[in-house]
């Protein structure tokens, strides 16, 4: 029976950063013989982040999500996957708020709140985060380190890619503003020589996965 993964992208620009490098991480892990589900959190029905209504701390819910919106078959996948690939671009010094989102659910609901066993998650999986940004990767290391903790922790063991500095346009002298902290022809450069060894690692990484 082929492997379950869940691939999960958290950013609105279709065929651009984190888009293109969760995508090379699905093929990785398809050319190794995974069904893939995809969904893209833009594109879902309205959903929110948790609302704190402790339905998942009864027992007869435990572990599972109650709220019923957007989020509810992403959970629902996540729940019987063998595998998670998420990523997300870098807004404002975090993940998009659409990531947040899910995160908040997907964690929340296999918290105890209990010392002995603080998680109820049966389904440990691995889990690839990827983050893009245009700004250096070494700015978000530590931060990309405190998703990768709580996901281990309560979802499975996590690898992580960060790209940075990426190509937010295709030409930045098409903006009404004038965009001097970046230099596009440095931006491009970096596009089109080492981006491409990201997609490559994007897509060994979601090969590993399986």
């Amino acid at each position: 029976m082929s492997k379950k993964i869940v691939v999960v992208n958290a950013g609105p620009r279709k065929g651009w950063n984190t888009d293109t490098l969760i995508t090379e991480a699905a093929k990785g892990a398809e050319s190794k013989g995974a069904e893939i589900i995809r969904f893209d959190l833009f594109r879902l029905e309205r959903y929110t982040g948790c609302i704190s209504c402790f339905g998942c701390k009864r027992e007869k819910n435990k572990g599972r999500c109650v709220c019923k919106d957007g989020l509810t078959p992403v959970l629902d996948a996540i729940r019987t996957a063998d595998g998670l690939i998420i990523g997300s671009p870098n807004y404002l010094s975090e993940p998009t708020a659409s990531f947040r989102a899910l995160y908040e659910r997907l964690i929340f609901q296999s918290l105890t709140y209990n010392v002995e066993n603080p998680c109820c998650n049966q389904n440990v999986i691995p889990v690839l985060f990827v983050m893009t940004s245009n700004a250096p990767d070494t700015m978000y290391s530590g931060l990309v380190q405190n998703y990768q903790q709580t996901l281990e922790r309560f979802v499975g063991p996590t690898k992580t890619l960060i790209s940075g500095d990426t190509l937010q346009l295709k030409d930045y002298s098409k903006t009404d503003w004038q965009w001097t902290m970046f230099d596009p022809e440095s931006k491009q450069k970096r596009h089109e020589t080492v981006f491409p060894q990201e997609m490559k690692k994007a897509f060994e990484m979601g090969a590993e996965m399986v």
